[in-house]
């Protein structure tokens, strides 16, 4: 961080709310809980995940639930699962 960032009081907590690429930290835990039930996973097994309960308080956790993107995913996806079930049947 340069010598103005640290006067002005930017860097480090600006730093520390970006995730990877530039993402806030509650961005990369909801493309971390998309990701992963596209993967398969069920909700509950992700909520319960080490890595996302050592970086997120239930309260984080439950407010993911409340993301649009997210929401959007899980409901895309249980649809396409069960497309893919009854196919199958």
């Amino acid at each position: 961080m340069g010598f103005l960032g640290r006067i002005l009081g930017k860097g480090d907590d600006a730093q520390s709310e970006q995730g990877r690429g530039g993402m806030s930290k509650d961005e990369s835990l909801a493309a971390y809980v998309i990701r992963e039930h596209k993967q398969g996973r069920s909700v509950d097994e992700i909520l319960e995940d080490p890595y996302l309960k050592n970086r997120a308080s239930e309260e984080q956790r439950i407010r993911l639930l409340e993301r649009p993107e997210v929401i959007r995913a899980i409901g895309e996806n249980t649809a396409a699962m069960a497309r893919e079930r009854v196919r199958g049947s």
